[in-house]
C-alpha cells in the first residue's frame, strides 16, 4: 500500500467498518485477520475473542504493521506480522480468517482463498468483506474531472488483473473451492449529507487520487494535470453539492 493510506486505514473500526462479522465472532477463537493494515479491525476481534482467544493480522506492507505495532503494543492478545500470505507458515491453524477490503487488490483471488483453507481447523470459517466499485453511487453526479479520474481508476485496475466486482464473484469463487454454508451479507457504505463523517468519507476518493492517482499517471493512465484537477474539483463538490454516496459492499462467509 503506497504511503498516505495509513491515514483512511486509521479510522476503520470493527464495530463500523466490519459489523456484519460480529455475529461470527465468539470469546476464545484463534483469528487472522489477512490485510490487516495498521491492525484497528484485528484489535476489534481481539477485544471480541478475549484473553483466551488470539488474533493474528498480517500484511506485506512494513510501514503499516510498525504502525500498528505502536498503536497497540499492550493488547495481549494481538500479534502484527509483516507477512506474505503464500509464504505465511504460522504454528497453529486458524478457527476463523478474515480479510476486509483486501482481495478487490488481488490479481489471483482464488488462489488467495485457496490459501486461506490450509491455515483453518477442520470446521473452520472464512469470512471476506470486499467491494463492487463498478457499482459505486453519487448523488449528484461529480465532476467530469472526477468521472474521467474513477474510469481510469477501474480502467488501471483492470489492466492489473484486479477484479472490479469482486463482491459480487466472492459466493461463486467460495462454491468452486468447496466451502459450505456459504452466506452472502450486504454491507453497503451508505453516506448522507447530515452525517458527521460525510465530508471525510466522501473525502475517501480525494485521498484515492492523492495516493493511487500518482501510481496511475506514472502507468499513463490519465496525466497529472487531469489528477490535480480532479482532487481540487472533487474536493469543493464534495463541500458544496454532494448530497451522498454509496459504495456496494458484501460479506461472503463459508466453512471448509
Amino acid at each position: 500500500m503506497p504511503e498516505g493510506t495509513a491515514a483512511v486505514l486509521d479510522q476503520r473500526t470493527l464495530s463500523s467498518d466490519y459489523p456484519t462479522l460480529l455475529s461470527l465472532l465468539q470469546p476464545g477463537m484463534r483469528v487472522l485477520d489477512v490485510g490487516c493494515g495498521t491492525g484497528t479491525i484485528s484489535k476489534g476481534i481481539a477485544d471480541v475473542v478475549g484473553p483466551e482467544g488470539s488474533v493474528v493480522g498480517i500484511d506485506s506492507s512494513e510501514h503499516l504493521i510498525e504502525r500498528g505495532k505502536a498503536y497497540f503494543a499492550e493488547i495481549t492478545n494481538l500479534e502484527l506480522l509483516t507477512e506474505n500470505l503464500f509464504t505465511y507458515q504460522p504454528e497453529q491453524p486458524f478457527d476463523l480468517i478474515v480479510s476486509a477490503r483486501v482481495l478487490q487488490w488481488l490479481s489471483n483471488p482464488k488462489e488467495a482463498l485457496s490459501q486461506f483453507k490450509t491455515l483453518l481447523k477442520p470446521g473452520g470459517w472464512v469470512s471476506i468483506l470486499d467491494y463492487n466499485h463498478a457499482q459505486l453511487e453519487w448523488s449528484p453526479v461529480p465532476p467530469a474531472s472526477m468521472q474521467v479520474f474513477y474510469q481510469a481508476f477501474l480502467d488501471w485496475r483492470a489492466d492489473a488483473g484486479m477484479d472490479n466486482e469482486i463482491a459480487d464473484h466472492l459466493p461463486e469463487l467460495f462454491s468452486e473451492l468447496d466451502f459450505r454454508e456459504i452466506l452472502i451479507l450486504d454491507s453497503n457504505e451508505v453516506y448522507q449529507r447530515g452525517q458527521a463523517d460525510f465530508t471525510a468519507k466522501l473525502n475517501l476518493w480525494t485521498t484515492v487520487a492523492e495516493t493511487r492517482g500518482q501510481q496511475m499517471v506514472q502507468n499513463g493512465w490519465l496525466t497529472e494535470e487531469q489528477r490535480q484537477q480532479a482532487i481540487t474539483e472533487y474536493r469543493s463538490w464534495v463541500e458544496q453539492e454532494a448530497e451522498s454516496m454509496t459504495m456496494k459492499l458484501k460479506e461472503v462467509r463459508g466453512r471448509v
